[in-house]
């Protein structure tokens, strides 16, 4: 059996740009939880901005920094915002997914490309010469499977996208 209602985390995951970091914390405000980045908390601990890790230490490296972080988690009733990289670790996903529900906010290629101006400052990571649409045709699978619910953000606003998850997680309380 796994926690309480109440103690079950949110995990939103999804590209980036599609609104994970400021739909979850417009999410915890709404549900009194508490919030974590991931991406945030990553930088926090290893001293620097996720673009300076992948640029000094690569991709792969960057990670399994991200893996040992996400495994060392233990927060529980929390709304947890994962970097768009979370699922490529088997691990790190059941690991997520045992303390909570896995909600995939999805995001339209187009949209993606109007928000994503700053690719190469954002501390993406993607292999060199990767496109968006490349990255987003790889991870996309890798969202869906994961996932226990899916709101398509296209078009809504931040609120329309909370509301939405909501709406949602009923179907798991």
């Amino acid at each position: 059996m796994g926690p309480r209602t109440d103690e079950r985390n949110i995990v939103l995951i999804g590209m980036p740009g599609a609104g994970k970091s400021t739909c979850g914390v417009l999410l915890a405000k709404s549900l009194s939880r508490g919030f974590l980045d991931t991406d945030v908390y990553i930088q926090a601990r290893e001293g620097g901005r996720l673009q300076r890790i992948i640029d000094a230490r690569g991709t792969a490296e960057f990670c399994r920094i991200e893996v040992a972080h996400v495994l060392s988690l233990s927060r529980r009733g929390c709304v947890i915002a994962t970097g768009g990289s979370v699922v490529y670790s088997p691990a790190a996903m059941a690991h997520l997914s045992s303390s909570g529900v896995i909600v995939y906010l999805k995001l339209a290629l187009a949209e993606l490309e109007k928000r994503l101006s700053n690719m190469d400052s954002r501390g993406v990571v993607m292999a060199a010469g990767q496109t968006l649409r490349g990255l987003f045709e790889e991870r996309r699978p890798l969202y869906e499977r994961y996932a226990d619910a899916a709101i398509d953000c296209t078009g809504l606003s931040h609120e329309e996208v909370v509301r939405g998850i909501a709406s949602a997680l009923q179907l798991f309380w």
